[in-house]
């Protein structure tokens, strides 16, 4: 979407705290602070977190302190220790996964405890204790319960204090709360009511910012440690690099390819310019200059000699019907008036009905999706190597088979040739297949050809449909 300053600038990307707490980040989140579902959802949050905590988090707090206290009484704690640790991990898995469904905030996983270098019984015992992430994890403990405490207590009474001033306003004027107060009964109300209001919106920005130290704690403690997320942050430039790389080869063999195809098609429509030139002044010029002479004959002996005058314009009508003729097979190599007018299955059909080799043709769906380049490049190929067929090949059937192929983007035209003749064809220079690769290349296009002496020849190209 543009205007007339330009295009309109993306949203920049949502932090963690837009997301869990947006009353701080936005005076909109601030003032939709009591009826936003992100209040909800951090309520929700300390109140469960609070209950897990006081606990499996306790729980899990005091058996390693007690664990780690009998480590030095003989080793007694080294296996406590160790069990306590593997808990503690569990413990983290199910942090996030709380966390996860509570607020919305995915913390990836931490990688696992390395395995030991050798795997002795005193090996695998001390690996749960050299594991940080899973002291990170005991830390978290204590720290979450301390976190979900004060903040899930501070903001129930924030919300009671909202609840008992709404209240106070109901009782009435001869309460003895609104006696001691001393004020006018209206400057009471509105005073209550005014510091609900205050009251509902602190706990609301005070619950959302609990939800967001908590989510904070767990990304810290429960999450990939800092070696290991710049290890991961290496590996994925690695990765980019190495993509870049592949792309910039691809780019620069793709350029090589393009140089040849362009080359090879700009002599391609050299050698094709020529051999029209050649025709026409082999061909089609010298026959008009004759028809020329004979019409010349015919005018002199139009009074002198009627016989031989007849004779000469019968001579200069077989004349302009050959030449006719010749000029119709030069257009038809350049481009077949056939193609234009009924498609490339009937073009095809009609190169196998000149051919002296029989032919059968083989269409399978519809080829009209193919643009008229590509249509006629598979023309000119079937053209080709039919000709080839009669002239070197030696066979006794020819099959030509074509189709689209709908699994590429785009759609590509197939055209397949094959006969059972001696084989042995190849690409040399300068020859009739050669000019057809070039044409195909220029159309970003493949062409194989499989001929192995004694064997018969398949020469199969496939081109881009689209223009």
């Amino acid at each position: 979407m543009t205007s007339d300053d330009g295009p309109t600038p993306a949203p920049p990307p949502r932090t963690l705290a837009d997301q869990v707490a947006p009353a701080l980040t936005s005076g909109a989140g601030f003032l939709r602070g009591p009826y936003d579902p992100a209040t909800r959802r951090a309520v929700a949050a300390l109140a469960v977190g609070w209950i897990w905590h006081l606990t499996a988090g306790l729980v899990l707090w005091i058996l390693v302190l007690v664990s780690a206290g009998l480590v030095p009484a003989l080793g007694i704690g080294v296996p406590m220790l160790a069990f306590c640790l593997v808990l503690a991990r569990r413990y983290g898995t199910a942090e996030r996964a709380r966390v996860a469904r509570q607020t919305g905030v995915r913390i990836p996983a931490p990688q696992p405890p390395p395995a030991p270098v050798r795997p002795t019984f005193w090996s695998r015992l001390w690996a749960p204790v050299r594991d940080d992430r899973a002291w990170a994890a005991t830390l978290h403990a204590f720290l979450g319960m301390l976190t979900t405490c004060v903040f899930f207590s501070v903001t129930t009474a924030l919300a009671a204090a909202a609840v008992a001033a709404v209240v106070f306003t109901l009782v009435g004027r001869d309460s003895a709360l609104a006696q001691w107060s001393g004020l006018p009964w209206p400057a009471t109300v509105v005073g209550a009511l005014g510091g609900a209001v205050v009251l509902v919106w602190a706990a609301a920005a005070l619950a959302q910012y609990g939800s967001y130290l908590m989510v904070r704690l767990s990304t810290v403690l429960l999450g990939p440690s800092a070696a290991e997320v710049a290890h991961a942050r290496a590996a994925a430039a690695e990765r980019e690099t190495r993509l870049a790389e592949a792309a910039a080869h691809t780019a620069r063999e793709r350029a090589v390819v393009l140089t040849e195809s362009r080359t090879a098609a700009v002599s391609a429509a050299d050698t094709e310019r020529r051999r029209i030139e050649r025709d026409l002044h082999d061909g089609a010029q010298q026959r008009l200059v004759a028809l020329g002479v004979e019409l010349g004959v015919a005018r002199r002996l139009a009074d002198k000699d009627p016989e031989h005058a007849v004779a000469a314009l019968e001579l200069a009508h077989r004349e302009i019907k050959e030449t006719l003729a010749e000029l119709r097979d030069l257009v038809r190599g350049i481009h077949p008036a056939v193609l234009s007018d009924r498609g490339l299955d009937a073009a095809l059909s009609a190169l196998a009905g000149r051919s002296p080799v029989p032919v059968r043709v083989e269409v399978t769906g519809d080829l009209s999706p193919a643009s008229p380049a590509a249509q006629a490049a598979a023309y000119f190929v079937v053209a080709e190597a039919l000709t080839n067929v009669a002239k070197h090949a030696a066979a006794d059937r020819v099959l030509v088979h074509a189709s689209l192929v709908p699994d590429d983007h785009p759609v590509r035209l197939r055209v397949a040739v094959s006969d059972d003749g001696r084989g042995g064809a190849g690409l040399s220079p300068g020859s009739g297949l050669a000019g057809l690769r070039g044409r195909v290349a220029a159309l970003d296009g493949t062409f194989e050809l499989d001929s192995p002496p004694g064997a018969g020849t398949r020469l199969t190209v496939e081109v881009p449909c689209a223009s």
